[in-house]
């Protein structure tokens, strides 16, 4: 597998991100490995969430939670996903399934970090990818918080303005990563912050993973995922681990599946479930610090 590492010295100005990376090696599944990069804060023996970000962001999107978070007690750890941050970047589409991104951040979790009873927190693709994660691991796992994400099979039809994204990345000859991103925002970033998410990707051939992550996304019930997923809610239906909904109330993409998440989910049962006022998809940059405090009080709770 052929593979891109972005230079280091383009995270050097992001700004308020001021956690030296650590690195993993993963099985690429071809024989080879990926180095992926994470950052991980907070006392060693507290209780471990992971955040899992998805597309087209890096760890750099939950820098307004960490600091809230190790406050309340809890130990962070923070990958990035392989084709994105700074961890290694598959420079072929085909490279790229979902199956297989379930499987780098499985064997980031649990064969290098030998992560337990952890708390996922997953948006976008963090939540497709990490409840993967808890069905097929679920002894792993003590609580889960969903925020702006879900599971799709294929068996119901994306929303449309998912599908306008789709297009739009399909088509796009440049893809304008900062713009993405600042789409899906409620409030304006700086150019810093636009700049910090643009770093990973120093030209068009760094950005496989960004382009074909939304075709990797379930939308026909024969998808080479739907199987898996569909599996997946079979045993999500049965298991009584802990489940947070903490979803933004202005995201149109996955607005519809909070209310889908709790009813199917056992450990959302009898749960006030909090609703992250003046935010975007990326609730974590229009209102990190209300969504830690909500994850810190879930944990305390649970």
């Amino acid at each position: 597998m052929r593979t891109l590492r972005t230079l280091e010295e383009r995270f050097r100005k992001v700004p308020n991100f001021d956690y030296q990376p650590d690195y993993v090696e993963v099985p690429d599944g071809d024989g080879s490995t990926l180095r992926m990069a994470y950052i991980a804060t907070g006392e060693d023996n507290a209780p471990a969430v992971m955040l899992l970000h998805g597309e087209p962001t890096w760890s750099f999107l939950y820098r307004k939670m960490i600091s809230v978070l190790v406050a309340g007690g809890l130990r962070v750890v923070a990958p990035d996903l392989v084709g994105f941050g700074r961890s290694d970047k598959p420079a072929e589409p085909a490279d790229h399934s979902y199956a297989r991104h379930v499987e780098w951040v499985r064997a980031f979790a649990f064969d290098a970090l030998q992560l337990r009873d952890l708390t996922l927190v997953g948006q976008d693709w963090g939540g497709l990818i990490g409840l993967r994660l808890i069905a097929e691991n679920p002894e792993r796992f003590a609580r889960v918080v969903a925020a702006n994400t879900g599971l799709p099979t294929g068996d119901v039809d994306m929303p449309e303005p998912w599908w306008q994204f789709r297009r739009a990345v399909e088509k796009a000859r440049v893809l304008d990563i900062a713009r993405l991103v600042a789409s899906g925002c409620r409030y304006a970033l700086t150019p810093a912050e636009l700049a910090a998410y643009d770093a990973p990707f120093p030209d068009e051939s760094y950005k496989v993973g960004p382009r074909v992550m939304p075709t990797l996304v379930p939308t026909r019930p024969d998808d080479p995922a739907t199987e898996a997923n569909r599996a997946a809610w079979d045993v999500l239906r049965g298991l009584d681990i802990p489940v947070l909904c903490a979803f933004s109330d202005g995201d149109p993409i996955t607005g519809g599946m909070s209310p889908l998440l709790r009813r199917e989910l056992p450990g959302a049962a009898g749960r006030e479930h909090p609703t992250i006022t003046r935010a975007g998809h990326f609730l974590q940059e229009d209102a990190g610090p209300a969504l830690a405090n909500a994850i810190v009080n879930f944990v305390r709770s649970t």
